[in-house]
């Protein structure tokens, strides 16, 4: 069956279905490709062995993860100097990654949750991009890619902060896209209400939303040529001319940060694989691989080369399974850092512990207390 008869198949069992359909319409609901996707679930393209790379991971070469170097030093002070004329020149932009459910948290929009003084995640990180625009002499753009879930929230957020003090150009809100969960039949997944069960399908969609939102056009016909990418949850990930210059340097297209391994840590990591070295996440680990072949792992802190976001590059999709209301629900997914298997890439090893830390996600509610030491030393005691 073709993939529009099998659209046209598709159960309405409730009158709620339409509705919520229309609802997501908004945020780049693609009914084509949803049925797409059930298919492939239930003939058995997407699961979880196909996940799996087809080739030997191998440690990268050691001269491929560079290391910042000592702060004062006369080289920090080189890029410093370099990330920071071209804030300057108004080169360079923050986009924050607001889309995620933060279901450890809660089920709350995470951005909007007060972190120290009264100021939100957001409202931090929209400091820090304030603080170094006013140290360089110009300004910087912010971006928030938010989804169907943080996007009202949010904007009641800035709305009720005064835009925190920007003007609405300086801002933009762009959204990623959504899709309705499946069950391991490749069905509908419905919650124990009856409705569909809808969610963001990745960071992956970054690239293609910044585009097709008119975000990253306007950005580089103002001049643009830089774009910061953090998760608004890792409060280390502030703005910083010294890693910028760094990217500038070493002309690549995306500066990847990565965190010195913990035991116990898990997460993707550079890896050789297929001839070039990328990133690649742990789902597509064979069962027993050694991932301490590597010492470090990606933080999903990411400098990109705004023009090279310009062609669109078509990522892998992932099967991937979730609890939802006790229940086992299939999304399909893709990751922001498997464009390190399509762009010429920069690994950058960065703190994780101490006033020079890049790396201090806020996982659940507790971690603000147990890391307010931390977070004091990064934002001012």
């Amino acid at each position: 069956m073709d993939t529009a008869s099998w659209l046209g198949s598709l159960p309405t069992v409730n009158a709620q279905d339409p509705d919520r359909i229309a609802a997501l319409q908004p945020f780049g609901y693609d009914e084509r490709q949803q049925a797409e996707w059930q298919q492939k679930v239930k003939d058995g393209t997407f699961a979880q062995a196909n996940n799996l790379v087809t080739s030997e991971l191998t440690a990268p070469p050691a001269e491929a993860i560079e290391v910042l170097p000592e702060p004062g030093s006369t080289e920090w002070l080189e890029l410093e100097a370099l990330g920071t004329a071209a804030i300057k020149n108004g080169e360079f932009a923050v986009c924050i990654l607001n889309g995620g459910m933060a279901t450890r948290f809660g089920g709350v929009v995470k951005g909007v949750v007060p972190v120290r003084e009264g100021r939100s995640f957001l409202g931090l990180a929209l400091d820090n991009a304030d603080q170094q625009a006013k140290a360089a002499g110009g300004r910087i753009p912010v971006y928030l890619m938010n989804s169907f879930a943080t996007d009202a929230s949010t904007k009641e957020h800035f709305a009720a902060n005064d835009n925190f003090g920007r003007t609405s150009n300086e801002v933009e809100h762009f959204t990623q896209f959504v899709a309705l969960r499946m069950t391991n039949d490749g069905d509908l997944f419905r919650l124990g209400n009856g409705e569909l069960s809808a969610y963001g399908p990745g960071h992956g969609d970054f690239a293609a939303a910044f585009r097709e939102s008119g975000c990253l056009k306007r950005f580089i016909d103002g001049g643009g040529k830089y774009v910061f990418v953090r998760n608004v949850d890792n409060l280390g990930a502030l703005a910083s001319p010294v890693v910028l210059g760094h990217h500038i340097l070493r002309a690549r297209q995306m500066t990847v940060e990565i965190a010195p391994k913990h035991p116990g840590d898990a997460g993707g990591a550079p890896y050789t694989y297929e001839g070039r070295v990328q990133l690649v996440e742990g789902l597509r680990y064979h069962e027993g691989f050694d991932t301490d072949i590597v010492d470090v792992f990606n933080c999903n802190t990411i400098t990109f080369t705004a023009s090279a976001l310009e062609q669109p590059i078509e990522l892998n999709r992932y099967f991937v399974q979730k609890t939802v209301e006790g229940r086992k629900a299939v999304q399909i997914e893709h990751l922001i850092g498997e464009l390190s298997a399509h762009l010429s890439s920069n690994y950058l090893k960065i703190l994780r512990q101490g006033p020079q830390s890049r790396f201090l996600p806020i996982k659940i509610p507790t971690d603000l207390v147990t890391f307010q030491a931390d977070i004091d030393a990064l934002y001012g005691s």
